[in-house]
């Protein structure tokens, strides 16, 4: 009953409306990024009862995501029992439909945590201050970085084609040897070819002696809130604290209360890396296994 399609910039629009309208939005779920990534993950959306629902399709079985629309005012024994009558898996699914789920379903339902996928929440105003003891090292490399005298830019134009041809030249040159930073390279360059095309993306890059630096892709959530897809820096050797100057002169430039730096994937060192910012909360994340009817 779920007529599922690739995804496409024409169903673009339709899918925002479910992504906005969900009680609990996660960095995962724009469109954005899904986009960056379809290339790696072959996403597919059906809309049905009211609600969209993802997949991927890069393997089989196919994974299914949490379903994005309204969930509060759902009968969602009549909709499982409906469309998953033997039963199904959801992940990634945020906590608010978690326990809307778990209140509908009881028994039916299993709810399992997925701490490598929760999101990590900053206060802009702390990222841009970086005021007292906890943010002590962090404020003394971006003191270290401004002596070279950055220049911040707003994406635009010029820089995202700067962006896209040097990310084209070294896929080309095949500078890139592990599969996974190569997928990075794909999805930068996919969002940069669409920029235009892709509601509330937003950047900045910095440059040192008109060099680029660094770079970073945003979304604008229209809550206050930022997502950081992509942050990027570069000769890293010649600019200590390179990553602290784009990370504070965007959120500087950018005027948003909240930072969603998207999740560790259970990597230690990105995990202790999101730690040292100081979050102020997450975005939790579980799996939910439907019994079926």
């Amino acid at each position: 009953m779920l007529d599922f399609k690739p995804l496409a910039l024409s169903s673009r629009d339709e899918y925002l409306r479910y992504f906005l309208a969900a009680e609990e939005r996660v960095a995962d779920c724009s469109f954005i990024n899904l986009w960056a990534w379809d290339h790696e993950r072959r996403y597919e959306t059906a809309f049905c009862e009211d609600l969209c629902w993802i997949r991927l399709t890069k393997n089989e079985p196919f994974e299914m995501w949490t379903p994005l629309g309204v969930w509060s005012n759902k009968n969602w024994k009549d909709i499982l029992g409906k469309l998953f009558p033997e039963g199904a898996v959801f992940n990634r699914a945020p906590e608010k439909l978690a326990q809307v789920l778990q209140e509908n379903l009881g028994d039916a339902i299993e709810v399992i945590e997925e701490r490598s996928q929760w999101e990590y929440i900053y206060s802009a105003n702390e990222l841009i201050n970086l005021s007292g003891n906890r943010f002590h090292k962090k404020k003394n490399l971006l003191n270290q970085f401004l002596k070279y005298s950055p220049v911040y830019e707003e994406m635009n134009r010029e820089n995202i084609e700067e962006l896209k041809e040097f990310y084209e030249r070294r896929r080309s040159r095949g500078s890139v040897k592990h599969d996974g930073d190569l997928d990075e390279d794909t999805a930068t360059i996919r969002i940069l070819s669409d920029w235009e095309k892709l509601p509330g993306i937003m950047g900045g890059v910095l440059r040192v002696d008109g060099k680029l630096v660094a770079y970073t892709v945003a979304e604008d959530l229209g809550d206050g809130t930022v997502i950081i897809h992509f942050e990027k820096g570069f000769h890293l050797d010649s600019y200590k604290g390179v990553y602290q100057g784009i990370n504070q002169m965007f959120l500087k430039n950018s005027g948003f209360n909240l930072v969603n730096r998207e999740q560790d994937m259970g990597l230690k060192g990105l995990r202790q890396a999101k730690m040292t910012y100081n979050p102020i909360g997450f975005i939790k994340k579980y799996t939910v296994k439907w019994n079926g009817k």
